[in-house]
């Protein structure tokens, strides 16, 4: 008899062991993956009966909320963006039926108080333990910035070329995160497929999760390359040319709509002559090009706090890397700006950012903390280097050159108000080959003031219509980025 209790009683233990392991692993190694099922729904059933937190800008307005749900039904919560389109590139949407995209999704823990720190507050706080993610972006320049973009399709940038903060970011085209976030499925999908078949990708944040291609604004990377190599220097000439022949190929290059160019290394600077800037990247040869344009962080992803960040190019073409010593002309027609180089706008801005610091590139971000709900911190962003792509005596050349395009060149219509002194390089991209009709990506990329930067800014305006392709980046991005700066001086308190 006692044998067969034994018996009994080790079968038992072995059956509470086996499950006690599989409850374990369903509800801790498996937990995310059950989650994440599309047949589960549960969890989202749970999360749109909880308090969500808000999503605040740096001037305190909402961005992004709850609200109770219109009508009533299953779910308490509707989620809101006050906002409109203006912030959705960071926010992102939170929906019942789509998931969720870019802060909503990262931040989903702290809005809905489920980070280890907030569930301990809740224990003895109530059943609201919801957090809130404070942007370093302000409301006033997200709106200068994209009521001075429009309709026309591309990108502005502002951030603290001392910090990395990021001011304002916006793009055109751009979507209404209410449209997705309804309960309504059906609406919700209809809302998602026209965006989706929209023109220009709005559901993209475009100003970091695409590149573009850079034209002339690129010469401040060869430039400090070329001088961090010893190949150059403020006082190297060029001759006056309108065409040059690089080796390997019977095709020239030419400067901007043909015209003759050279002089100074200044001269070529602010006059953006096509032809120094294909001899530099063929002198430093294929290797210290890419080595140089690595320094720069441009063919890694921006590093952003925000999901799906692009990255540019300037070594690859199709995916492969380029054989430069094979293929000079192309190395030649890289080194102003065309051909294979890419350049997401953020990261433009991050160029002209560490020109303005003396050589040290600040890892950009969006977030400045995150709070309890009670009020109190749970995280605070702290600034933090990069890269540091280049000499300070070299980024002192870049910057005296980039007054000199605003003071005497390209970049005229970035002289700001009340004498501010803006340091700028402007772009024009020609994306069509020789013959087609003209398209071009407009690009300028400024700080100010020059002698003591405050703010770093890009403007890209992407080449889909006659205005902008027949255009230049100095007389069609410019007068963005003044508008913008000028605002920022005339607000600035103290």
């Amino acid at each position: 008899m006692n044998s067969q209790i034994k018996k009994l009683a080790a079968a038992l233990l072995v059956l509470y062991v086996i499950l006690f392991v599989q409850l374990n692993v369903l509800q801790v190694g498996r937990k995310e993956s059950l989650d994440s099922h599309p047949n589960n729904n549960r969890q989202t059933i749970r999360d749109f009966n909880r308090p969500r937190g808000a999503i605040v800008t740096a001037d305190g307005v909402v961005v992004a909320r709850n609200i109770p749900t219109p009508g009533g039904g299953q779910y308490r919560y509707q989620r809101e963006y006050p906002t409109g389109d203006l912030f959705t590139n960071v926010t992102g949407y939170f929906t019942y039926n789509f998931g969720s995209t870019q802060l909503e999704k990262t931040m989903n823990d702290v809005l809905l108080g489920d980070t280890a720190a907030q569930k301990v507050s809740g224990v003895f706080g109530g059943a609201d333990n919801s957090g809130s993610v404070h942007l370093t972006m302000r409301d006033d320049v997200q709106k200068v910035a994209a009521e001075a973009l429009g309709n026309r399709e591309g990108s502005v940038v502002v951030m603290d070329p001392n910090t990395g903060a990021v001011l304002a970011m916006v793009s055109y085209p751009r979507f209404d995160g209410n449209l997705v976030a309804s309960h309504d499925p059906q609406k919700a999908e209809d809302a998602l497929n026209f965006y989706n078949s929209y023109p220009g990708k709005p559901l993209l944040a475009n100003a970091y999760q695409e590149n573009y291609m850079p034209g002339s604004a690129f010469k401040i990377v060869t430039t400090s390359i070329a001088f961090d190599a010893g190949i150059a220097n403020m006082d190297r000439t060029f001759p006056v040319e309108t065409e040059w022949v690089p080796p390997q190929t019977n095709d020239p290059i030419q400067n901007y709509a043909g015209e003759r160019c050279g002089g100074t290394m200044d001269e070529v600077f602010y006059r953006s002559c096509n032809i120094p800037f294909a001899q530099m990247a063929v002198e430093l040869g294929g290797t210290t090009m890419v080595e140089g344009t690595r320094r720069w962080g441009i063919n890694e992803k921006v590093p952003i706090d925000l999901p799906g960040p692009a990255a540019g190019n300037f070594e690859n073409a199709n995916g492969k890397p380029i054989d430069f010593d094979q293929n000079q002309p192309l190395l030649a027609i890289g080194g102003f700006g065309q051909a294979n180089d890419k350049i997401v706008p953020l990261q433009m801005c991050m160029i002209a950012s560490t020109i303005a610091t003396g050589g040290t590139m600040m890892k950009p971000y969006v977030v400045d903390a995150t709070l309890a709900h009670d009020g109190s911190v749970l995280d605070r962003t702290q600034p933090s280097v990069w890269k540091t792509p280049v000499t300070p005596a070299t980024a002192a050349s870049v910057k005296s050159m980039m007054i000199d395009v605003v003071n005497l060149g390209t970049g005229r219509p970035m002289r700001l108000a009340n004498g501010i002194q803006a340091a700028a390089k402007t772009g024009t991209a020609q994306l069509n080959a020789t013959g087609q009709p003209q398209r071009s990506n407009a690009w300028i990329t400024s700080f100010a003031p020059a002698e003591a930067p405050r703010y770093a800014i890009a403007v890209v305006l992407k080449g889909t219509n006659d205005e902008i392709s027949a255009g230049t980046g100095g007389r069609l991005a410019g007068p963005i980025a003044k508008t913008v700066l000028d605002y920022l001086f005339t607000t600035e308190k103290g």
